[in-house]
């Protein structure tokens, strides 16, 4: 919809106030005159003339019956009247005995001849100007009609709705009508209302959204770490009611109590780095961070892990000058969680190749298995919390579903990405980038 601005709309308001009235006016005189002259031209003024010398050079025919309808064709032409009075006031001739004097614009002017009054002329001008006058007036108020109909119309209707539309979002109702309008500034916080809305509406639904997922989290937590808390307590309980009566038996409850305890010491830090990175506002400690040092720690932590399968953890390549800025401790703990995975779901005797080398203005690291790699439903869901692919169902593997996530969120917290997708060669790809620095 076309717009207007405001100081725009105020001219021309004024302008139609002031020509209005004008064009009424003109109209009228139109109407009247069969010319949109508003004075007398040369001819007018030249027959004026010689109307007054025919009065003037003709006292003695005042009376003439003849004389007089000479008289009154030359005034019929002019559109004009005449009254001619004695020296005594007592009408001699008048032309039109029904013209309301009101209404007229009169010249008087007295015939003396031999300094003797011979009588007094009074010539009425048909063209009045009080019709023109009233004309003009009607016109103005045409003028402000229409004004006050535009300005309610475009301007008050819609400040009202919006008055109204901003109490209905203050008490909590975002299903609200928008007035539009045409004038432009109007129009502007019309959109600003709307995106306001929309804004709040996305919030609303994002507020809903993660109280959906806390409650979730909070479920799922609740039954992760019920089962490991059920069989650590179970092979407690026969530990100490000595179920366990061989040194060999009680070494196996003892594993298991380890075991178990490791899992929920697993769990809870990954749920205490999720709720971080997801629910509060953490500030980065960033710091110049060589990214390849970070995948080696990475790499040690995880050795131990790889070497009860019998997996090889091999550094395919690792670039110079990849160096970042960033919180040394999140991007470990991100790259401990890719490790991980890729351990976990890599069979036994299996490899795990990284890479890290400078793209551009980009820092690209890598991590690929010898695994099964994702499933098509797998590759959309992977970064979802609490998520588990049909191939990481079994919780003795030590995963809660929470890795990829954490990942994921730390990497855009340091304005990069990550991405999930299957080798050409099998096995699971991910590829994540950060911004380089200098």
């Amino acid at each position: 919809m076309k717009t207007i601005r405001i100081r725009k709309f105020t001219i021309l308001s004024l302008f139609l106030i002031l020509t209005l009235p004008w064009v009424f006016y003109v109209a009228a005189h139109f109407m009247e005159t069969k010319t949109v002259r508003l004075g007398m031209d040369d001819s007018q003024k030249g027959n004026l003339e010689a109307t007054i010398r025919l009065i003037e050079t003709n006292t003695d025919k005042w009376t003439d019956p003849a004389w007089q309808e000479q008289l009154s064709r030359q005034l019929e032409k002019m559109n004009m009247d005449v009254s001619i009075l004695s020296d005594s006031n007592q009408e001699i001739f008048r032309t039109d005995s029904e013209r309301e004097p009101s209404f007229t614009r009169a010249e008087h002017f007295s015939i003396i001849q031999d300094d003797q009054v011979l009588g007094r002329v009074a010539m009425y001008q048909a063209n009045s100007k009080v019709t023109q006058m009233l004309a003009a007036f009607v016109g103005l108020l045409s003028a402000f009609f229409i004004v006050g109909y535009a300005i309610r119309r475009y301007i008050l209707i819609p400040l009202e709705k919006t008055s109204q539309c901003a109490r209905q979002i203050a008490e909590g109702d975002l299903d609200v009508q928008l007035p539009s309008s045409r004038i432009t500034e109007i129009a502007e916080v019309h959109d600003g209302f709307k995106v306001m809305v929309d804004g709040l509406n996305e919030s609303f639904q994002k507020q809903v959204e993660l109280e959906d997922e806390r409650r979730f989290v909070i479920a799922a937590v609740a039954h992760d770490l019920r089962t490991p808390l059920f069989a650590l307590r179970g092979y407690l309980d026969g530990l100490e009611k000595g179920i366990a009566n061989s040194p060999d038996k009680m070494a196996k409850y003892l594993a298991v109590c380890k075991e178990k305890s490791a899992q929920l010491d697993r769990l809870v830090e990954e749920l205490f780095t999720f709720t971080k990175t997801e629910y509060l506002d953490v500030e980065l400690k960033e710091n110049t961070v060589d990214l390849p040092l970070v995948l080696q720690k990475s790499i040690d932590s995880l050795t131990p892990s790889a070497r009860k399968k019998h997996i090889s953890i091999i550094v395919d390549h690792f670039g110079e000058d990849c160096v970042i800025m960033g919180d040394s401790h999140l991007l470990e703990r991100a790259m401990s969680n890719l490790l991980d995975n890729a351990v976990r779901h890599t069979p036994c005797y299996g490899k795990v190749f990284v890479q890290c080398f400078k793209d551009g203005n980009k820092v690209i690291f890598t991590v690929q298995d010898t695994g099964e790699g994702f499933s098509s439903k797998d590759l959309h869901r992977v970064f979802e919390p609490l998520y588990r692919g049909e191939a990481s169902r079994n919780r003795s593997t030590g995963g809660v579903g929470l890795g990829l996530t954490i990942s994921k969120k730390i990497m855009r917290r340091h304005g990069g990405d990550l991405v999930v997708d299957n080798h050409s060669d099998g096995g699971a790809l991910l590829r994540g980038w950060i911004p380089s620095h200098g």
